[in-house]
C-alpha cells in the first residue's frame, strides 16, 4: 500500500461523504441471502502435520451471499450491498497488472444486471481463499467474479422492498374457472435505525524483546543473502519466507511488547431486521458462524477489514494447529472469544426496540 494512497485517503473519504449528502434521497430496503461456491477453507494440513495455505475442502467455510438492496420510492434500485467471505487473492505474483480481483467483477455484473451502485463488503475471510487462486490467468478472477456477481444479481432482483398483499377480486369463467387477483401495495413501517460503536479489549500474545526478534530476523536475512548467491530457487523462496515472517514478528514486538491488550473498534448498524457489524483485522470464518448463529436478526452481515488495524483473528482451537495466520497474529487464543461475545452483546443491544 503506497504512502500517497494513505495520505490521500482522508480527503477521498470526506469527498464521498460530501457527495452522499448532496444526493440524499428517500429509499426503502430489503435483504435476502443465497449461496455461492467460489471459496474454500485455506488451512491445508500436510502429511507431516504442517498447516499451510492451500485448499481444505473439509474445513469450515461460509458460502452465504448476503444482499441488501436499496430502492427509491419508485422501486428503482439505488444501491446494492453484496456481502461475501473470500480473500481477493485470485491474482498473484505471476500477474503484471493491477486488477480489482473478483470483487471488481462482482460490482460490475450487479450494476449491469440490477442497476444503481454496488458496494462489496468483505466477510470473515481470514482463513478463506478462492477455490482457484494465486494465478496469473486473468480469466480466473473474471470468471469467479461473474459467478458470484450473477448469484448476487439473482438474489437482489428477487427482493421486494414494498410489501404486497394478495386480494382475490373475482372469478373469470373461461374453459376453466380462473381466479383473478390484485396485489395491493402497503407502505412498510419505518424501520428502526440505530448505530453503535464501542471498543473491545483484545488480549495480546506475549512477545520477546524487539531487539531479540530483530536480531533473529537479521540472521535470517543474511541466510537469505547467502541463498541468493548459491542456492536453488526453492532454497531462496524458503529462506525469503523465513526472513519475511521473522521481520513480521519483530515488527509486532515493536508495536506490542510489554502490552497485554489492545483497543479494537466494533461498529454496528441496525436497519429494521438487518444488522451490519464490522471490526478491523481478518477474522476467521468460525467467528462469523458463532455470531450469525446467536444473532436475533433475520439478516446479519459481519465484516472484517474495517477502520484500519491489521492482524489475523483466529478461533481458539486453531492455535494448537499452528500455520501462517496463527504464527503472525498479535492476539492470544482468547481474542476470538472476546470478539464473539462483544458482537453478540452489541446485537442484543441493537435489537432492543426502545428509541
Amino acid at each position: 500500500m503506497s504512502l500517497a494512497y494513505l495520505e490521500g485517503l482522508p480527503m477521498r473519504i470526506a469527498s464521498a461523504v460530501w457527495q452522499a449528502r448532496q444526493n440524499l434521497k428517500s429509499v426503502r430496503c430489503g435483504a435476502a441471502a443465497g449461496h455461492c461456491e467460489i471459496n474454500v477453507n485455506r488451512r491445508f494440513r500436510m502429511p507431516n502435520g504442517a498447516v499451510v495455505v492451500g485448499r481444505n475442502w473439509s474445513g469450515p467455510v461460509d458460502r452465504t451471499v448476503r444482499i441488501i438492496r436499496f430502492d427509491d420510492l419508485d422501486e428503482t434500485p439505488v444501491a446494492t450491498i453484496v456481502h461475501y467471505a473470500c480473500h481477493p487473492t485470485t491474482m498473484a505474483w505471476q500477474c503484471q497488472y493491477f486488477t480489482p480481483d473478483y470483487p471488481g467483477v462482482v460490482r460490475q455484473v450487479v450494476e449491469q444486471q440490477v442497476g444503481g451502485t454496488c458496494l462489496f463488503l468483505q466477510g470473515a475471510a481470514g482463513n478463506i481463499t478462492p477455490r482457484r487462486g494465486f494465478t496469473g490467468n486473468l480469466r480466473v478472477y473474471r470468471r469467479l467474479g461473474k459467478i458470484l456477481g450473477l448469484e448476487a444479481s439473482k438474489i437482489a432482483v428477487g427482493i421486494e422492498t414494498v410489501p404486497r398483499r394478495e386480494r382475490l377480486v373475482g372469478i373469470l369463467q373461461s374453459g376453466t374457472s380462473i381466479v383473478l387477483y390484485e396485489d395491493e401495495t402497503t407502505e412498510p413501517d419505518f424501520p428502526i435505525f440505530r448505530i453503535q460503536s464501542r471498543v473491545l479489549k483484545l488480549p495480546l500474545r506475549q512477545y520477546s524483546p524487539p531487539e531479540t526478534l530483530e536480531a533473529e530476523a537479521e540472521d535470517l536475512r543474511k541466510e537469505l543473502s547467502r541463498a541468493r548467491g548459491k542456492g536453488s530457487e526453492e532454497e531462496i523462496r524458503a529462506a525469503a519466507a523465513r526472513a519475511t515472517q521473522a521481520g513480521m514478528r519483530a515488527e509486532m514486538a515493536r508495536l506490542y511488547y510489554g502490552k497485554t491488550q489492545i483497543d479494537w473498534q466494533l461498529q454496528g448498524i441496525r436497519i429494521g431486521p438487518i444488522a451490519l457489524l464490522s471490526i478491523p483485522g481478518e477474522p476467521f470464518t468460525e467467528i462469523n458462524q458463532h455470531i450469525v448463529a446467536g444473532s436475533p436478526f433475520a439478516h446479519t452481515l459481519f465484516s472484517g477489514y474495517s477502520n484500519g488495524g491489521f492482524g489475523y483473528l483466529p478461533i481458539r482451537s486453531t492455535f494448537e494447529e499452528g500455520g501462517y495466520e496463527v504464527e503472525t497474529t498479535p492476539f492470544s487464543p482468547e481474542a476470538g472469544d472476546v470478539v464473539i461475545q462483544g458482537c453478540l452483546q452489541m446485537l442484543e443491544d441493537l435489537a432492543k426496540d426502545e428509541t
